[in-house]
This record gives C-alpha cells, structure tokens and sequence, in this order.
C-alpha cells in the first residue's frame, strides 16, 4: 500500500492558490486512474485505488498546511504504510514553473506542510517537488504562494498535473527517476519547458 499526498490549504478560497498545486496534482490522479471520490477520513479527504498493480491511498489533509502531518501520521498508521512508501506532492518555489524533481528525505526549505510531516512522521519519505518559481524578493513569498495562479499561468499548471497523473504509474513502482525524466519530456512536448512565474524578469 502507497500514500500519495498532496499538500494544501482547505476551501474553495484556496483552491487556485500556487501553495495548492499538491491538491491539484491528486485530483489530476483521481480522475486519470479513476478512482472513487474523495471523503472526509483521516482529518482530511481521502480515496482508495489503484494506480497499475499497485494499491494507493489518496490523501489531501485538511488541516491547513501548518499540520498537514497529522493527517500524513494518522492515515499511515491506520494502514501501516511505510515512511518510504509515503509520496508527498508540494509546490516548490526553488524550481522554475513547470519544473519537478522527486527525492527522498533531504531538508523541507521552509515549507511549513513539509516541516510538519517531518515532526510527526520523520524525513525519509519520497517527494514531488513542483515547481512554482520565485516572486524575485523574499519578502513577497508569503502572498506569492497564497495568490492564486494567473490566467496566463494555468494551461502550464494543468499540463504539470495532467503529466503527473498519467504517469503516476511510473511513481507507484518506484521509479522516481523514469518519472521525472517522463514529465520533462511530457512539459518539453506540451511547450512549456521554459515557462516562467508571473513578475520575473527572465
């Protein structure tokens, strides 16, 4: 059994935030391996499936990002998932828009949703990391990642999530690497190899 997680904030004010496009990448995953809706289970919303052989709990916590890790904690103990079978999706403002890499472990970079999985179920789990880009300015991160996506941002953002769910398979037998480089190639078809966030001067 595998844990997909998508990180996020409840409600439909936060739906198109840029922090949401973990939500967004789930439902993508939901939809494309056609899974059943997502119900309120383990302080969040929840669905069971498959994605290829493999059985998969979708989970995005709605705890608010701050506590996403009780959510992460009490699914994974209830079905006994290891911490390296947990997957966690997140926006990544160090990768530019359209960007993702997968990892395992390493540090959380400031990501409050990332920082709680960590307190509650420790570090080595595997993550998604999409890329979001920078505002440029430190300062202006905060409301950068709760604004919502821009008009011109969201056929990148909807070709990112799309890509993720169909080759969410490669994921679920732990090909990490086969999976980025099949999303590199998926965004580079689409045209959106060189998109940029909104603002930057590039």
């Amino acid at each position: 059994m595998l844990l997909f997680v998508g990180l996020g904030n409840p409600g439909a004010k936060y739906a198109r935030n840029r922090h949401n496009i973990g939500f967004m990448a789930i439902d993508a995953i939901a939809r494309e391996h056609g899974f059943p809706p997502l119900r309120k289970k383990f302080q969040g919303l929840a669905s069971e499936g498959a994605i290829g052989s493999a059985r998969v709990i979708l989970l995005e916590p709605q705890t608010f990002m701050n506590e996403s890790g009780r959510a992460v904690a009490e699914a994974a103990r209830f079905h006994k998932i290891a911490l390296g079978d947990i997957v966690v999706f997140h926006d990544e403002l160090d990768l530019p828009p359209g960007k993702l890499r997968v990892k395992s472990g390493g540090g959380n970079a400031g990501h409050n949703g990332l920082r709680s999985i960590t307190a509650h179920m420790g570090n080595e789990y595997r993550r998604v990391r999409l890329g979001i880009g920078h505002p440029g300015d430190k300062a202006l991160v905060h409301g950068y990642v709760l604004n919502d996506f821009a008009r011109s941002e969201e056929a990148w953002v909807d070709a990112l999530s799309d890509g993720v769910a169909r080759n969410a398979g490669l994921l679920a037998k732990g090909d990490d690497a086969g999976f980025q480089n099949r999303l590199h190639l998926f965004m580079d078809a689409a045209g959106f190899g060189d998109a940029k966030p909104v603002g930057d001067p590039r």
